[in-house]
C-alpha cells in the first residue's frame, strides 16, 4: 500500500482537491478491442457534445487550469492531460492506442474530465508519495516528451523524486506491458463525474480488461493537509 500525503501549502491553496487512489493486482496487455468499442463510443460523445474552446470550460478541466495559475504556471503552455486528450477527439485527431492499461487510464480521463496518474508502484521508490510544486531546475522526463520543465506544476513525489503531474507522468515509473502492480490517482481538482463513480467505473474496467484483483480504493481530502487558519 501506498500513502499519499499533500504538502500543507499545497493543500492551503487548492482545497477543493480530491485525490482518487486506486491500486490493484493487473495483467496488461497490448491493445484490447472491446476496449477500444468503449473508447470509440465516448470519442463520438465528446466530438459531437464539445467544440474546441470548450473543453477548457469542462469543470474538472477548468479547476485544475485555475491551480496551474495558482502556482505561476501557464495552462495553455502545459495543458492538463484530459484537456489535451480531448482537444485531439475535437481537432479529429483520436487518441493514441498504446496498451490496455494506458488506453484504460485515457478512457476514464476523457469520460470524468480529470487527469489520471497511472504508475507502475514496483518502480516508486518507497511507500510514500506527497503531492507538492514542481521546483526550478527539478529534473523530470516526460513520458514521450522528454525533460519537462515542471516548475509551477503539481508534482507527486517518492524518495527519487517527481514521477506524475497533471501534464506528464515520469518515464521512470510508467506502465509497460510488464506492470503487475497498478497505483493510479484521480486528480479532481473541481468535481465533474461525482469521484466515487469516478472509482466505482475505474474498478470496473480494471476488473473486466486486466483481470485486476486486490482493488483497493480510498479518497484523499486536501482539506485534511491545510495549513492551520
Amino acid at each position: 500500500m501506498k500513502n499519499v500525503s499533500i504538502e500543507p501549502h499545497f493543500a492551503s491553496t487548492c482545497p477543493a482537491l480530491r485525490i482518487g487512489v486506486v491500486e490493484a493486482r493487473v495483467v496488461n496487455s497490448e491493445s484490447n478491442p472491446e476496449l477500444w468499442r468503449l473508447i470509440d463510443n465516448e470519442v463520438s460523445h465528446i466530438a459531437a457534445t464539445y467544440k474546441l474552446d470548450e473543453i477548457n470550460k469542462r469543470p474538472a478541466i477548468q479547476a485544475t487550469r485555475k491551480a496551474y495559475r495558482a502556482f505561476g504556471k501557464d495552462p495553455n503552455r502545459y495543458r492538463v492531460s484530459s484537456e489535451a486528450l480531448c482537444r485531439r477527439i475535437v481537432k479529429g485527431m483520436g487518441i493514441y492506442r498504446i496498451d490496455t492499461l494506458v488506453d484504460l487510464g485515457n478512457l476514464i480521463s476523457i469520460r470524468a474530465g480529470y487527469s489520471i496518474g497511472a504508475f507502475d508502484a514496483d518502480h516508486i521508490d518507497g511507500d510514500q508519495l506527497t503531492l507538492g510544486v514542481g521546483r526550478d531546475g527539478e529534473l523530470f522526463h516526460g513520458i514521450g516528451r522528454g525533460v519537462l520543465n515542471i516548475e509551477g506544476l503539481p508534482v507527486y513525489r517518492d524518495r527519487t523524486g517527481g514521477i506524475g503531474t497533471p501534464t506528464s507522468d515520469e518515464e521512470r515509473t510508467k506502465i509497460t506491458l510488464d506492470t503487475r502492480n497498478l497505483l493510479l490517482l484521480v486528480n479532481a481538482y473541481g468535481e465533474e463525474m461525482p469521484l466515487d463513480e469516478t472509482l466505482a467505473y475505474t474498478t470496473e474496467l480494471l476488473r473486466q480488461f486486466v483481470s485486476a484483483t486486490n482493488i483497493t480504493t480510498t479518497i484523499i481530502p486536501a482539506s485534511q493537509f491545510a495549513e492551520p487558519q
